[in-house]
This record gives structure tokens, sequence and C-alpha cells, in this order.
């Protein structure tokens, strides 16, 4: 019966499926969720200490910003042995309950979450649970929870020398986990994790893990697979990435795919319905350093490709440094801070959209009210044209993904009525004029 009525709805138009209750329709907390966005931190390169000291101090300028959730990248001490570059990778942790000292101490991670929580920010930790680095403190006292060669020598992570994989069939390196995790949340109260290679470690273990950790406080889960691949897994997690949706970006770009390929896709994400959402970005740390900058990536669509990312269904995820924009790769195992000039010339750009994000019903992430339609044009095969809706209140989002300007007409009875544009504060009738010049690059938001 759902199939059909996906079917249903799709052929209408409509790219959301309503089948579903939402999270807070089956009254679990946090409906912060919804509403949020994420902002990944690396402390690293952050600042020229690369300490939680110095983050403390850029937060105030994140908040005004319109930031709600920071993702820290993994705090844990970093393995030594077999580690890569001159510092290693922080996601080769050599003890899961202590601090990396180059980023300072456990009072300095507690005083920042204390900070963050009085703005009104969220702080998610990256947990890394497949792996640890080679010299972990468990490779000492409980070598058991290893995965083991024939020869009795631990397993390497494929492709990634640097790590040493866990066998989660041992129940007593479940608890183990389980309670490291517990462990920050009683110490310093963060507000969620951010599951590196999730869909990595069996489903069951997460199933097992997210019910025993929340017996203290609700939290935040979000996690490293993309359920078109993994459906099992956003089951369990609040959000998960859209690997398959950042490749097909790229290829869109570079000419291999059309965008009615892209909306085919979008089509299939939105299948999957409201348990769960959706992280959208066009960088991350992984992105950054080993594949290229959104500009580098994207070019030309590296704007409306993040406004696509703040506005589609779903929670928008921003690195550090885009709203420079950063233009550089950052080093992975090595200091190379990113290069502030003072000049943040798109913190209005991102300012925009996360508060129009936090603030227009049209925008909640995940939540089955919300409905999401495609918008006909004369341009369909150059521009991507939505209208989210939730009651009375509306989003339409215009996106030149072509790489000349577009002259578009809207041809679509639905988009009517007076709506703001929320960069110009300009207001447009729709009943009386549908035709839009996009410049190359271009994108249009409006609200009502």
């Amino acid at each position: 019966m759902k199939k059909l009525l996906l079917i249903a709805v799709i052929g209408l138009g409509i790219i959301s499926c309503t089948t579903q209750k939402t999270k807070k329709q089956m009254n679990l907390p946090n409906d912060w969720k919804h509403t949020t966005n994420i902002y990944e931190v690396n402390i690293r390169q952050y600042t020229q200490e690369g300490t939680f000291k110095a983050f403390i101090k850029e937060m105030p300028r994140l908040k005004a910003m319109g930031v709600k959730t920071l993702w820290m990248m993994p705090i844990t001490p970093i393995a030594q042995e077999k580690k890569k570059g001159s510092m290693g990778s922080p996601y080769a942790a050599e003890n899961y309950t202590a601090i990396n000292p180059e980023f300072g101490t456990l009072d300095d991670f507690k005083t920042l979450v204390k900070e963050a929580h009085r703005l009104g920010l969220n702080v998610i930790i990256d947990w890394v649970a497949n792996h640890t680095g080679w010299d972990h403190v468990w490779t000492k006292t409980h070598p058991e929870y290893y995965l083991h060669n024939a020869d009795g020598s631990f397993h390497a992570a494929e492709g990634m020398d640097d790590i040493i994989e866990l066998d989660y069939k041992n129940p007593e390196l479940r608890n183990a986990m389980i309670d490291a995790m517990k462990f920050w949340i009683k110490e310093t109260d963060i507000d969620g994790f951010r599951c590196d290679l999730a869909s990595w470690v069996e489903v069951d273990f997460w199933q097992q893990a997210r019910p025993e950790v929340e017996t203290i406080k609700p939290l935040f889960w979000l996690g490293e697979f993309d359920e078109l691949e993994n459906p099992e897994y956003g089951k369990v997690f609040d959000a998960s990435y859209s690997w398959t949706w950042m490749h097909k970006t790229k290829d869109y770009y570079d000419g291999k795919i059309s965008l009615q390929n892209l909306k085919d896709l979008l089509y299939q994400y939105s299948s999957i319905g409201d348990q769960s959402m959706r992280a959208w970005f066009t960088s991350n740390h992984d992105e950054n350093s080993w594949n290229g900058t959104e500009y580098e990536k994207y070019g030309l669509i590296a704007k409306p490709l993040a406004v696509f990312s703040a506005t589609w269904n779903g929670v928008p995820l921003m690195y550090s440094g885009q709203e420079l924009p950063n233009l550089k790769r950052l080093k992975f195992f090595d200091k190379d801070p990113i290069e502030w000039n003072g000049n943040y010339q798109l913190a209005d750009f991102y300012k925009t959209l996360f508060q129009l994000k936090s603030s227009n019903p049209a925008l909640r992430g995940g939540d089955a009210q919300v409905q999401t339609f495609m918008v006909k044009t004369n341009a369909d095969d150059k521009v991507l044209a939505y209208l989210r809706k939730n009651g009375d209140k509306e989003v339409l989002v215009l996106l030149n993904m072509s790489k000349n300007p577009v002259d578009l007409t809207i041809q679509d009875g639905m988009v009517s009525g007076d709506f703001t544009n929320v960069f110009t504060k300009e207001n447009r009738n729709f009943d009386h004029d549908k035709n839009i010049h996009l410049d190359t690059s271009g994108y249009l938001v409006f609200q009502k």
C-alpha cells in the first residue's frame, strides 16, 4: 500500500513521502533536530593554536552566523604507532576516554561545551567505533576486542594501514564501547554523536548502543552511511550522509549525467520517508583534503548546491572555513591552519539560509507535515526548482544548475501569491509575473 501511495504522489510532482510518522509525532524528544544545521569543526586547523581554548573565542561569531550544532572532529588522543604524517590521523584513537593533548585538557573541553550551551549551541562529537590506532590501550589490556589475522596479528582496516579493526562479535567489546560513549555524556554533557563509518559496524550494535546511552539523556545521532545503500541503519540514526548525491552532483557538473538524473535521485531519497533525515553538504574534512574544495569539484554551481543543502528536506552540513570561503585543501595529518583574514565573505549568505531553515516551518527536516514539490518551468533541464509547504508556510527555491545565465518562466499554478525574497527582502507576486532571470551561479529563495 505504501509503495502504491508513493508512486501516486510522485506522479503529482510531490517528492516527499507522508506515510511515516515523524520523530516529533512519535513523541520523541529534541525537536531541535528538525530545524538544526551542523557545522563541522576541525580543531587542529581552525586556529594557529589548534586548541579548544582558541576555538571558544570563535563560537560567538558562529552563533551570529546562525550555526546551531557544532560537530567536533575526534577529540581523543592519537595513536603513535604507524601514524601518518607528522601529527597522525584523529581517526586513529589511542584511548576512547581521554582528550588529545594537542587540543588541551578535559576541563578545556568541558568549558567549551558549557559555553556552547550558554550560547544556545548543541555539541556532538565524532565517534570512531569501527577501529582504533595500533597502540590503543585496549591492544594491551584487551587484545580480544580486536579482529585478528590467521597469524594472530591485528587486522588492519582495508586501505588504511594506521588503524586496526574491532570485533563486534565480542559482547565485552560492545559493552566497553557503550561505556566509553556514556563517559562523554556524563562527564561533558555533549548532545550527540557523529558516528564515523557507521555502516562498517554491525547495525545491531547501534540498535543496542543508542537506547543504552540515551538512558542518560536524549541525543542526536548522525551516521556516516548512505541510506540508499544501508536502509536498515536509517532506522537507528536521526540523520545520515548523502554520499550518492555528492558524487552524482559532481558527475552532473562534469557533463556525465543530466539534471533529470539528479531529480530522479532526489525521488529515491525522498522515497525513504521521514523516519530519518539526510545530511546535505558540499564539503567536509574528507572531501576537502582528498578530493578538493567545493569550488574545485562543483565550480559554478557550488553556491546553488549550498542553497540546496540548506533548503531541501534534511539537515544542512557545513565545514570549517566555508564561510570565508576557504579555497585550499587542508592537510589531514599535519598542521595546516585555515587562512582566516577577518573577511567572512559568505557569512551573511549562510546566516540567511540557516535562519530561514530554523524559522520557517516549511523547511523542517524529517517532518511528514512538510511536502516538497518539483516546480515545472520552461528550463527544467537547466534549473532545479522546488516548493516546500507546511500548512500556509511556503519556501520556493530556484537554482541555476547550468554554466550560463537562464531566463525562465514558471509554468506551475502551484506557485502563486505573494512571496518575499529572503536575501533582498523584496516582495514578489507570482500571480502577476512568473518570468525570472537567473545569472550564472544564480539562486533565488522566496518565502511566505
